[in-house]
């Protein structure tokens, strides 16, 4: 179950679960499988990662155009909903509903509720251009198949603030820890909503993997996850581990630029800056392993790229990780072993380093990753073996 609570909220730094994955994002494979009504606008807009827009005196036959997912007003019994289908399943720690530009349309309440479905229990017809029309029968016949007013809630009927400037995000605290696959997003009665957000952490199974499978442990797909930073000026450390290559600089992590670099700049014969001040990112992996292979991706970044780059590691216990509670400034020298050594950087390029370059052969389950001087990296991996921790430690 959630915190429900819908008191006001403004002056309040978002809760910490908002550095996570959204496992719901369209850039992450999220879908939306089904919605009572698009009219004004359809229910894929929730999932879209940009910010919403709002465009002034822009019409379409059906009415004003709304960057969200927006019914009509509702004449008949009942209350809209729609089904999303989770682009990384795992475990959700929080959600955000953004009512942004809703102001005197917004969905006045929701709710939230759950299921881990198998993919061939899904028989939904596929959504074409659903502006200006609400779902058929047979799409309704289709929906309820899966009997989803009968999933697990995590967040029963509470009221959402309306999508004025300060009161537009609306946060909630999940505390289940089971994996989700699915989701029903219910709107009581009708309304708009401009975006929604599941932050969480993927988890996938893995049972079905060998222990010679070579794995991107840190990928969200995997259940990476970053836990602080430094930095996140111009974009935050979590793309590091998206999917695929990074789309442009803003798919990538990029801080601002460091008020102590030197006046001018001096570098000693490898090339590296000898600048006093670096930034940081901290991730867990989704599961412990033995790295082989690293691979840094500054693509996009061609007149920004950190100038070096290093990574160190260690083993954390998840109460030794809860102690910390998210003040990792304070902790930036706990446990940490080098394992890829201070190497520069190139712009616009894709680095590898093999195991022969790697000062680590130890199970690992925490790396930090340190930039200097500033600069931004689009995406990490770190390739290696899926492991369980040593006897030792467990």
């Amino acid at each position: 179950m959630m915190d429900s609570s819908t008191k006001d909220k403004e002056f309040q730094p978002p809760p910490d679960f908002v550095q996570m994955n959204n496992l719901a994002g369209e850039n992450v494979g999220g879908k939306v499988l089904f919605a009572t009504d698009d009219w004004f606008a359809p229910a894929e807009n929730l999932l879209e990662k940009s910010d919403p827009e709002f465009k002034a005196g822009l019409f379409t036959g059906f009415g004003k155009w709304m960057d969200g997912w927006e019914t009509r007003r509702k004449r008949i019994p009942g209350h809209d909903w729609c089904i999303i289908q989770l682009g990384i399943p795992g475990v959700i720690h929080g959600l955000g509903v953004d009512t942004l530009f809703f102001t005197g349309n917004h969905a006045p309440r929701i709710s939230v509720q759950a299921a881990c479905l198998k993919p061939e229990k899904i028989t939904l017809p596929p959504r074409m251009n659903k502006t200006g029309t609400a779902a058929t029968v047979e799409e309704f016949n289709a929906a309820e198949k899966l009997n989803s007013e009968k999933w697990d809630y995590l967040l029963k009927m509470t009221e959402l603030r309306p999508g004025y400037a300060e009161s537009n995000h609306n946060y909630f605290h999940v505390t289940s820890r089971e994996r989700w696959t699915h989701i029903r997003l219910n709107m009581y009665p009708d309304g708009g909503i401009a975006r929604f957000k599941v932050y969480g952490t993927g988890q996938r199974e893995w049972s079905s993997c060998g222990p010679n499978e070579l794995e991107d442990l840190l990928s969200m797909a995997n259940g990476g996850v970053c836990l602080g930073y430094s930095d996140a000026h111009f974009g935050h450390p979590r793309n590091l581990i998206g999917l695929g290559r990074a789309e442009d600089m803003g798919d990538g992590w990029e801080t601002a630029r460091r008020l102590d670099r030197p006046p001018i700049l001096k570098a000693d014969s490898k090339g590296i800056l000898q600048v006093p001040g670096s930034e940081w990112t901290i991730f867990r992996l989704g599961h412990p392993g033995l790295i082989t292979h690293i691979e840094i991706d500054t693509n996009h970044f061609k007149g920004n790229a950190p100038n070096s780059c290093r990574i160190d590691a260690c083993i954390l216990q998840p109460k030794e990780e809860r102690e910390i509670n998210n003040k990792w400034a304070a902790q930036q020298g706990l446990k940490w072993k080098p394992l890829l050594p201070l190497t520069q950087m190139h712009p616009h390029r894709r680095h590898f380093f093999d195991a022969t370059l790697l000062t680590l052969q130890e199970v690992i389950t925490h790396v930090k990753i340190t930039i200097a001087p500033d600069g931004g990296v689009s995406r990490i991996r770190l390739w290696g073996f899926p492991r369980p921790l040593p006897k030792s430690i467990v």
